[in-house]
This record gives structure tokens, C-alpha cells and sequence, in this order.
């Protein structure tokens, strides 16, 4: 992760070096934000059931915006986050363990690039924005911890909404806080079949493909700053 902010710094300042030396008419601006990714996650689990428990990670992000006008925008937004998962009061009692368990399903990294229209409203310095678009998480680098065999998650399309401002501090340069919502979710299949007891060899084709349908839904927090070119 620290590679990765570097990595973003550094583009970020290639492109704010470019623009200094540009003429254009600065239709273009690129962010580098802290975000924090919270999620509001539930799920709905089969054969075992209970609920999921993910966790919030802090990432760099990168977005670039295009200006068709002093009002209308276009953002793309770039960054990857690594969570852990836990489902939480799952029923195990079927291999001999607790009815109410918490069972940790590993890590898994998202890679959620997302596209939002926006609508400016500049006054002076001040520049608040609102947006809507469209995201596609994709997963990988699953990890299914120390419990279970292997977790796969299904890459997915959601909805994405968008408010924040920037705040010139120079005619080049702006900070930037920015607020996004994201009505993702995805299917984990899970398996399980490692867990089969000796005496009940029946099970290992139900633990070996347990479904859950799980709500991610994070918020995201950015705090940042930007340029213009």
C-alpha cells in the first residue's frame, strides 16, 4: 500500500509539473485523495446462515476529471483496498462446533474503478459538487483465511453517488473533500469441505458450496488535494 501511494504522488506530480508548462485551458484535473472505505455490509447466508462482518480499510486514490463545461464533469476514479471477512452468529453445529460462531473467511482486495457525471457549481474559490455514475468491483487476491478451503467472490455493476467541493488555494492548485456511496454487492461461494466430519461424509458436497449473497454498500471518505490543467 505504501508502494501504491508512492506510485500516485508521483503521477500526480508528473502531471502537475506537465501543467505548469501547458497551455491549455484547464479542462482537466487530477486529485490525490486519502480515502477511508466503510462498509455497511449484511448478507444472507445459506446452509449455515448468520451475517458478515468486513472491514473498513484507509487507501490512496487517484481520480481524473474532465470539464465539458464550467458545470458538467465527467470522474474517473482509481484505487484498491484489501478487507477482511468474518461471518458473524453462523450456525456450525452440524460439525460439532457452535451454534453461534464467527467464522473469518481471510482478506480479499476490490478493485472498484468508477466513472460519476458530475454538476459544479463554482462561487469564487468554493467549487461543490454533486455526481452519479456507475462501478464495477472486481475481486481478487482472495485469501480465505485459516478456517475454510477457498472463498471466491463474483466481480459486479453498481450504482455510485457523489458529493463533495474544491477549494482553490492558488490558481493551479486545490484541496479537495469528497464523499461517495456505493450500492455494491456481490455472491461469495465458499468452501467449506475441509470442515466435513469423518462420521458425516454426506455433508462435504453442501459445505463444499456455500452461497452467500452479501451488501457491501461503503461509504467512502477522501481528503485531499489537486491541480488543474
Amino acid at each position: 500500500m505504501k508502494r501504491l501511494s508512492i506510485l500516485m504522488a508521483l503521477l500526480m506530480t508528473g502531471f502537475c509539473a506537465f501543467s505548469q508548462s501547458s497551455q491549455s485551458t484547464e479542462k482537466w484535473r487530477i486529485r490525490l485523495r486519502g480515502v477511508a472505505v466503510i462498509p455497511q455490509e449484511s448478507a444472507s447466508i445459506g446452509v449455515i446462515s448468520g451475517d458478515a462482518k468486513i472491514s473498513t480499510s484507509f487507501i490512496p486514490e487517484l481520480d481524473f476529471t474532465y470539464f465539458f463545461n464550467k458545470n458538467f464533469a465527467a470522474e474517473l476514479i482509481l484505487g484498491t483496498t484489501r478487507h477482511e471477512v468474518h461471518t458473524v452468529g453462523s450456525d456450525l453445529s452440524a460439525i460439532g462446533a457452535s451454534n453461534s460462531a464467527d467464522v473469518d473467511l481471510g482478506k480479499v482486495w476490490l478493485l472498484p474503478p468508477t466513472l460519476t457525471l458530475q454538476y459544479h457549481y463554482p462561487v469564487g474559490k468554493f467549487n461543490p459538487y454533486l455526481g452519479a455514475g456507475v462501478n464495477y468491483t472486481i475481486f481478487y487476491s482472495a485469501d480465505a483465511g485459516p478456517t475454510v478451503k477457498d472463498i471466491k467472490y463474483k466481480d459486479k455493476f453498481a450504482f455510485a453517488a457523489q458529493a463533495g467541493f474544491d477549494y482553490d488555494i492558488s490558481d493551479k492548485f486545490f484541496i479537495n473533500v469528497d464523499l461517495k456511496k456505493i450500492f455494491l454487492s456481490t455472491t461469495a461461494t465458499v468452501d467449506a469441505s475441509n470442515l466435513t466430519p469423518a462420521a458425516s461424509p454426506q455433508l462435504a458436497p453442501v459445505l463444499g458450496s456455500i452461497n452467500a449473497d452479501v451488501k457491501i454498500r461503503p461509504w467512502l471518505l477522501g481528503l485531499g488535494f489537486g491541480c488543474k490543467f
